[in-house]
């Protein structure tokens, strides 16, 4: 059984799912069910991320360069607030 490369940190667009266009953060991977663990901050918490197929999303980047991105990159927990934040900035960046 081949484990599942480490996506946390990475910014996802959901491609599937009620969530479809959404803007998400990789805070986890499930190596046993082979999921990524995705959060916004916002409908879906730090706490209690979504967990999501690999298939249903699309990877937009991975190298993301935000202070709330690095902190997760290193295995620190991290606030929604913060969390919220580094996605409004990639956003902005997107439309730019």
């Amino acid at each position: 059984m081949s484990t599942m490369p480490d996506y946390t940190g990475w910014i996802v667009r959901a491609a599937a799912g009620r969530d479809k266009d959404g803007l998400f953060c990789v805070v986890g991977v499930d190596q046993g069910r082979k999921r990524l663990l995705l959060a916004d901050g916002k409908r879906r918490r730090y706490a209690r991320p979504k967990a999501k197929d690999l298939s249903h999303v699309k990877l937009l980047t991975g190298g993301y360069d935000h202070p709330a991105i690095q902190k997760l990159k290193q295995g620190e927990a991290l606030s929604d607030k913060a969390l919220r934040r580094a996605l409004a900035a990639f956003r902005d960046q997107l439309e730019v």
